[in-house]
């Protein structure tokens, strides 16, 4: 089995794209700043939204399931109009999503995912940022502009997980509730409390 399709590839490259102009978009207009706070964007929300997004990928994989990302094309529009429209103060950041379907099982196993392989595909975007966030964390040591990213890419990742992990609708918090409650509050809670106190 492939590891990316060319589609796929195209999807996430573009997907990178537009968050990093959105989340710079404050900047937009000024020709010598935007750039670095562009670079910036790409580095500390870009790598976040790309590593929780081929988290599920793999993972789902890892169960047998066909799994690839896609661009959501209302998703970008909406993304790039409200990021413009408010200077970055608002962003709907949801290009796209990974795509998920189980293999047929045998029959003593049924059909699809069970619940706990559902719930640990869910957890591993999460995961995946608060890996992220630690290790941006470790580059607000050194000063300057090292220090900056740092503190950016550890709020941004630490962000990405607690949100995820809200136990409603097609969040991957409610996949994680609904398998294992007590893993959903090992998680979760410490996550906010972390995000509410952070230095940063």
């Amino acid at each position: 089995m492939r590891v990316f399709g060319k589609l796929e590839l195209k999807h996430l490259l573009v997907a990178w794209l537009v968050l990093g102009i959105c989340f710079s978009a404050g900047e937009l207009f000024s020709p010598t700043i935007f750039p670095v706070t562009f670079v910036i964007a790409l580095i500390t929300v870009g790598v976040g939204f790309i590593g929780h997004e081929l988290a599920h990928k793999f993972t789902a994989r890892k169960f047998g399931c066909w799994a690839e990302f896609r661009l959501w094309t209302w998703g970008l529009i909406l993304a790039l109009i409200f990021a413009i429209t408010s200077r970055g103060r608002f962003i709907f950041a949801a290009p796209g999503a990974v795509y998920i379907i189980p293999v047929v099982r045998p029959m003593e196993f049924g059909f699809g995912l069970s619940r706990k392989e559902n719930g640990l595909i869910s957890l591993a975007g999460t995961m995946a940022n608060i890996a992220l966030a630690l290790a941006f964390f470790t580059l607000t040591g050194f000063g300057g502009l090292l220090s900056f990213i740092g503190r950016q890419g550890f709020q941004v990742n630490l962000w990405l997980a607690a949100f995820n992990m809200l136990p409603f609708g097609p969040m991957d918090g409610q996949k994680v509730f609904l398998w294992n409650k007590a893993i959903w509050i090992g998680i979760t809670v410490p996550l906010w409390i972390i995000l509410f106190w952070s230095p940063f």
